[in-house]
């Protein structure tokens, strides 16, 4: 990466109740905060459960703002109203298993839980799109478990041509 580039961030928090300001948002700044340390997060809102406004967003940001990051908190895990990693997978061109494995690799050393999450992380044209759980703690130790990696995969994504065996 060099070091005049700023990555473009935006954060989504899927949440019917805190769509509708029945709930606050804890996840999404806790995020934003955490991604600060990989560039600027330009853009964040909630949205309800809904699969056609999280196509529609993930769609947006991806390729209208060209975003390098979206991180979505929320709505991975397996109730009716759980559907973002369906609209992730209809959006992505290709998954980055390895990511998503660590996240779920890391949550089970704290909760047999971990194996009931669906998130996706995989990459729309040079977006990259990384799902988080919704809740603080949870989307907290997960994107610890990829942030080591961040930079340089998004560097990969912005066209970097440095070997990677340097």
């Amino acid at each position: 990466m060099k070091t005049s580039e700023v990555y473009r961030i935006g954060v989504v928090t899927l949440s019917d109740k805190g769509s509708q300001g029945q709930r606050v948002d804890e996840s999404g700044p806790i995020v934003q905060g955490m991604l600060r340390a990989v560039g600027e997060v330009t853009h964040a809102l909630i949205l309800p459960d809904d699969i056609d406004s999280i196509i529609s967003i993930l769609t947006e940001w991806s390729d209208q703002e060209q975003l390098n990051l979206i991180v979505t908190t929320g709505g991975t895990g397996l109730t009716p109203r759980d559907v973002t990693p369906q609209a992730t997978l209809q959006v992505i061109d290709y998954e980055i298993p390895g990511m998503a494995e660590v996240m779920r690799m890391e949550s089970l050393k704290k909760t047999p839980h971990a194996m009931m999450s669906r998130a996706v992380v995989g990459v729309r044209k040079q977006t990259m799109i990384i799902n988080l759980p919704g809740s603080p703690k949870a989307a907290r130790e997960n994107l610890d478990a990829v942030m080591p990696a961040l930079p340089h995969a998004l560097a990969k994504l912005a066209g970097d041509p440095s070997d990677c065996a340097q």
